[in-house]
C-alpha cells in the first residue's frame, strides 16, 4: 500500500525497516517462552491387545493397559490389568490396577483390586484397595517406598523367600 512512496524515498525505507526490527526482537523471545512454559502433552497408553503374546520384560515412564499375556516382568507409570490379562511375573508402577490374573508380586505406590482380580503373589504398597470379590492369595506388605526394593523392604523380603525354599 505504501511501498510506491517508501520504495522512492530510501530514508524512509531504512526506518521503516528499523521499526519492525525492534518490535520483532521482543516477540522472538515471547515464541520461545512459550514452548518452555507450556507442559508437554502427555501420550496415550500403550495397549497391548487380548490376542497379543508377550515373552519379555517391558519396561517405559509412561502408561500401559494390558489385555493380552505377557510372560516376564512390566515396569509402568500407571499399569492397567484388564479382565482377559495374564501376566506372569513382577509388576512395579507408581498405581497399578488389577481387573485380570498376575502371578507374581505387584510393587506400587497405590495397588488397586478390584473384583475380577486374581492374584497370586506378595503386594507390596504404600497404599492398597481390594474391593469385594477379588481373589488375593501371598502376602501383603506397606512399605512408604514400595518402588526400591533395596530400600526397607530387602530385609522383610529376604525372610518371606526363606521360607518358601
Amino acid at each position: 500500500m505504501f511501498s510506491k512512496s517508501k520504495i522512492n524515498e530510501p530514508g524512509a525505507k531504512e526506518a521503516e525497516a528499523a521499526k519492525p526490527a525492534a518490535p520483532a526482537t521482543p516477540a522472538a523471545p515471547v515464541a520461545e517462552t512459550k514452548p518452555s512454559t507450556a507442559p508437554k502433552p502427555k501420550p496415550p497408553a500403550s495397549v497391548l491387545s487380548s490376542d497379543l503374546h508377550i515373552t519379555g520384560n517391558l519396561k517405559t515412564s509412561g502408561d500401559i493397559q494390558v489385555e493380552g499375556t505377557v510372560e516376564g516382568d512390566i515396569r509402568a507409570h500407571l499399569l492397567t490389568i484388564g479382565e482377559t490379562a495374564t501376566i506372569k511375573g513382577e509388576v512395579t508402577a507408581d498405581d497399578v490396577v488389577i481387573n485380570g490374573r498376575i502371578v507374581g508380586r505387584v510393587r506400587g505406590l497405590k495397588v488397586r483390586l478390584t473384583s475380577t482380580a486374581r492374584v497370586e503373589g506378595d503386594i507390596i504398597h504404600k497404599t492398597i484397595a481390594i474391593e469385594s470379590g477379588a481373589h488375593f492369595e501371598g502376602s501383603v506388605q506397606r512399605q512408604d517406598d514400595p518402588l526400591n526394593p533395596g530400600r526397607g523392604g530387602k530385609a522383610a523380603a529376604n525372610p518371606a523367600a526363606e521360607v518358601k525354599q
